[in-house]
């Protein structure tokens, strides 16, 4: 009994014996790959013909990655817009006018970043954005002005230090001459720094009482969170 691919059989022979892939004879005639090797299995291609099909195979996958990549690349933007939409979102609904949601939102930061075991109030970090929102949330909070803030500065061994405290001083909107402490990490010599990275610059406040509300506001909201 005769296949219903037995008509094309001499067409994918002959398409073989040209030195095609199975693969390709397979898509343009929809055979299965399990008939087209039992037809081809007397074939013996040539040297030349064998590279060719590698080369092919080896171009084939490039380009099956670069598909991939680019596949991969759209979803993961897809996931991205999504999350920065779900907060917005989230944001959208949150009163800031109230005062205590502030207050909440840094003590959780004070938790995570703030000096527990010191007798003022104090954050270290090398991102602008975080230090802007601890300034900006003592000054609602509590009527701190950000120009009481001491400042210092950790820094690389081959960083420019007035650069640095420029950079901090305008970041921050503070003066200066609140720069008061340099420290150079002499452990760095000889290793260059990349271009965006500033340095740690760590603030602190005079406030003993600061420290301690945000720390058991914290505290005691997680216990809260935990054990509800």
């Amino acid at each position: 009994m005769k296949s219903k691919w037995f008509d094309l059989k001499n067409n994918a022979i002959s398409l073989r014996k040209r030195g095609l892939s199975i693969r390709h004879i397979e898509k343009k005639y929809s055979i299965p790959r399990s008939t087209l090797s039992g037809w081809f299995s007397g074939i013996k291609l040539t040297a030349n013909q064998e590279i060719k099909l590698e080369e092919n195979k080896r171009l084939a996958l490039i380009e099956a990655r670069k598909k991939a990549i680019l596949w991969h690349n759209a979803e993961k933007q897809k996931r991205i817009i999504k999350a920065e939409l779900d907060a917005i979102n989230i944001l959208n609904s949150i009163n800031y006018n109230n005062k205590k949601i502030i207050e909440l939102a840094l003590a959780m930061l004070y938790l995570g970043e703030g000096f527990k075991k010191s007798n003022n109030t104090g954050i270290g970090n090398s991102d602008p954005q975080i230090l802007n929102f601890f300034i900006s949330a003592i000054e609602k909070c509590f009527g701190f002005d950000r120009k009481g803030f001491r400042c210092e500065l950790h820094l690389r061994a081959d960083q420019d230090v007035d650069h640095v405290r420029k950079y901090w001083s305008k970041e921050l909107k503070i003066p200066l001459e609140n720069f008061t402490s340099i420290s150079i990490d002499n452990r760095t010599k000889g290793k260059k720094t990349y271009d965006y990275y500033k340095g740690v610059c760590v603030l602190r406040l005079g406030r003993t009482d600061i420290q301690r509300r945000l720390v058991f506001l914290s505290r005691k909201f997680c216990d809260i969170i935990i054990n509800k």
